[in-house]
């Protein structure tokens, strides 16, 4: 039997391998995967059941309302935003989200609002410090040029969003010998 079902918590390519590889382990024969949905072919021997536990026992959930599956696919479509940098936003985060989703940003924002208990641009500016964060590990950048890539227009900005979100300066995580990054399924 052809199923496809939407799962919460799947935020990277290592998240589709895990679950690639355990519901093939289980029996079941993925015929696509992708960041938040999967399609099966479910033999016999699985039942909802044993789905629910294989997701659990990894980290994810099953989606089963409309508000969820509508909130998933947000935080999917701004984390692959994020995946490909520099950031090249050419319109309001609102118009692209309607342009994905093909939803009235009203609808998606209530939503999202409601469920989350913040708002979408609240929760992109998370998203994008997880990434600052990221790339001052990485090394390869400075601060102006991490402002750069994730299309700040100052890196004052930056700066300011930065310290709001951790409490600390750009500077004072970078000196840091521990990260203190937030995983991507965790943020709200």
């Amino acid at each position: 039997m052809i199923r496809e079902i939407f799962v919460k918590n799947m935020v990277c390519n290592r998240c589709i391998k895990v679950l690639k590889d355990e519901l093939s382990q289980a029996g079941a024969k993925v015929i696509e995967i992708e960041l938040g949905r999967i399609k099966l072919d479910l033999k016999d021997a699985m039942d909802k059941n044993k789905l629910d536990h294989i997701l659990k026992e990894n980290g994810f959930l099953l989606i089963d309302t409309p508000e969820q599956l509508l909130v998933e696919q947000v935080k999917i479509e701004l984390i692959k935003l994020l995946q490909h940098l520099p950031l090249q936003l050419y319109e309001n985060l609102s118009v692209y989200l309607e342009n994905k989703m093909c939803q009235d940003y009203s609808k998606i924002s209530k939503v999202f609002s409601y469920t989350e208990q913040v708002t979408v641009e609240k929760y992109f500016i998370k998203l994008k410090i997880e990434k600052v964060k990221e790339i001052i590990q990485i090394q390869e950048y400075n601060f102006t040029e991490i402002g750069q890539l994730l299309d700040y227009s100052h890196i004052n900005h930056l700066s300011s969003q930065f310290k709001n979100e951790t409490g600390m300066s750009m500077s004072a995580y970078k000196s840091q010998y521990k990260s203190f990054r937030n995983s991507l399924d965790k943020i709200v």
